[in-house]
């Protein structure tokens, strides 16, 4: 309960909206949560069948087996969380992460952040498919790109109606 209270981390199970930051239910957290927290020192994991802890890297490595872009949305989602935002899973919108600045029931989401890898590059579809999203969920839609030395950069764009 803590956790979601002092930074909206994690969504307890069988609740799909939280009304407040008071629940008896379990708080299940997303990996590049996990790995955050355990950065953060505010979390210690370890896999079922060992009391030895896993350390950010070892979470990463995991993270990695997962998905090829693992490290470049958590470099992103650290970058963001530390900049003060609260980020939340951007599935329902078909995108990496919703990104709030008070936190959900609070406020809506301004923004919706793409992760790209830089060696992947940014095509058309993926500048159309942004426009197309913000437009219709009336949200900023940004694509943050990884650099190869770790650098984060964030584009925008801005659709106008003629």
């Amino acid at each position: 309960m803590k956790l979601y209270e002092e930074g909206y981390f994690g969504q307890p199970v069988g609740i799909r909206k939280p009304k407040s930051s008071v629940f008896d239910k379990p708080l299940e957290l997303s990996l590049i949560e996990c790995v955050y927290l355990t950065q953060q020192k505010r979390l210690k994991v370890s896999r079922h069948d060992s009391k030895k802890g896993l350390s950010v890297d070892d979470l990463l490595e995991i993270g990695q087996e997962w998905s090829d872009e693992f490290k470049d949305r958590f470099v992103v989602y650290s970058q963001l969380r530390e900049r003060g935002y609260v980020v939340r899973p951007g599935l329902k919108f078909g995108t990496d992460f919703a990104v709030y600045e008070h936190g959900p029931g609070k406020d809506h989401a301004p923004f919706l952040v793409h992760v790209i890898p830089q060696r992947k590059g940014v095509v058309p579809l993926d500048i159309v498919r942004a426009g197309r999203l913000a437009t219709s969920v009336r949200k900023k839609f940004i694509i943050a790109t990884v650099k190869e030395n770790g650098e984060v950069a964030y584009y925008s764009f801005v659709w106008h109606r003629p």
